[in-house]
């Protein structure tokens, strides 16, 4: 048995697992959505980005978790590659699922030469919050207008200071055991910082034909990968 711990992206929730949960369990294994500070049924809550790395270890000690899979979706790759490192040998694995990967020194907004003035424009627009996504940027992603229904009614602002604030970081991730999801309605190829991470001997790359959120849009297939990864 292992202990997958989910942490959903920007704007989202434990809840936005809800489809992927059962599949895991059902394979018998232990199973802990995640909601970061500041989001969802936390919403309100003081958060910069070494508060959701610490929300993410706390909740690895909290439980006494061992041979832990990490796994981490968009934003949320960024506090889940730190807390890897931090959480020594309860690690088993780490799955990026279409997701951003800390650098040290680097934020989320240092990826986005293009999309940092619109995530600082929605921020200071906001009270500090970054926006969730309007209904209409869903589309092209291999979601029902039901699944964009859960995702729009979902959605809260996502708080802006974990955007900005720098990863810390003892050793790359590229030591890291980890396994990259490419969900290929978001792109063909993966950006080219993972690229260089995918030469490396630890790291394996997997394709889903989707978009980028699959725990709505394809929960049976990103099961299937997770555990498969589980098995690495």
């Amino acid at each position: 048995m292992v202990n997958f711990v989910l942490v959903a992206g920007a704007w989202l929730g434990a809840w936005a697992w809800d489809d992927v949960v059962p599949e895991l369990r059902a394979a018998g294994h232990g199973v802990h959505p995640l909601t970061l500070s500041g989001l969802a049924e936390k919403s309100g809550a003081p958060a910069g980005q070494q508060t959701h790395v610490q929300d993410i270890v706390d909740e690895i000690g909290r439980h006494d978790l061992r041979d832990v899979v990490l796994v981490g979706h968009s934003y949320s790759g960024i506090p889940v590659g730190q807390a890897a490192e931090r959480i020594g040998d309860r690690l088993r694995r780490v799955v990026f699922v279409d997701s951003n990967v800390p650098a040290d020194g680097e934020s989320f907004v240092s990826a986005w030469p293009d999309g940092r003035a619109m995530i600082e424009a929605s921020m200071a627009a906001t009270g500090g919050f970054w926006a969730p996504l309007p209904e209409a940027d869903f589309a092209g992603q291999g979601l029902s207008e039901e699944q964009i229904g859960r995702m729009v009614g979902g959605a809260t602002p996502h708080p802006g200071a974990t955007l900005t604030e720098p990863a810390v970081l003892g050793r790359g991730v590229g030591e890291l055991p980890a396994t990259y999801i490419k969900c290929l309605l978001d792109g063909d190829e993966p950006s080219p910082d993972v690229a260089e991470l995918l030469r490396g001997e630890h790291w394996q790359l997997v394709e889903l034909d989707t978009g980028h959120w699959p725990m709505l849009s394809r929960p049976h297939e990103l099961a299937r990968v997770l555990l498969d990864a589980a098995g690495k």
